[in-house]
């Protein structure tokens, strides 16, 4: 598995990934905000994403086993969006983005944090989610309104001391 910086070409693979969530988190595929944002990540190289070895060429961005959005502004750091593509879920892509990401920008002493599914969202239990920030050291914190589709949400947070 190969962790990098985003690239334009990987466009696609992040619209496809977000085809696979949008149950979870509402639409994003046909949303020109979302597009933006993940357009304005690339632009900035806050945006992460996770592939297999073979075929780092000019296509590499369609099959696309992970990525994440990064933020926030030193010492406060923010995860805006990891998701692992479904085949990929509990194989350790989520961990390697995560992981990637924290060594290029957490420098401690900081936190990061990130909103996730609160825990009477369906979504909390088949997507793993909450358990994985549990597993890497994340604590639940205040509440974070509902997400677009509804559902409630918790923010998490890890100190870096």
């Amino acid at each position: 598995m190969i962790i990098r910086l985003a690239g334009r070409r990987d466009l696609p693979g992040f619209l496809r990934l977000a085809a696979q969530v949008e149950h979870w988190f509402g639409p994003m595929v046909d949303d020109p905000g979302f597009t933006g944002a993940v357009e304005k990540h690339i632009r900035r190289s806050t945006a992460l994403v996770a592939q297999t070895g073979e075929g780092y060429g000019e296509d590499s961005g369609t099959d696309l086993l992970g990525a994440l959005l990064f933020g926030g502004t030193a010492p406060v750091h923010k995860v805006h969006w990891l998701v692992v593509s479904e085949q990929s879920r509990r194989t350790g892509v989520g961990r390697a983005l995560l992981t990637d990401a924290t060594r290029r920008w957490v420098h401690a002493p900081a936190s990061l944090e990130v909103v996730t599914f609160g825990k009477d969202h369906p979504g909390a239990a088949r997507s793993g989610a909450r358990a994985f920030y549990e597993h890497l050291g994340f604590t639940p914190s205040a509440p974070a309104p509902p997400g677009p589709e509804g559902g409630s949400r918790q923010r998490y947070h890890r100190a870096f001391p």
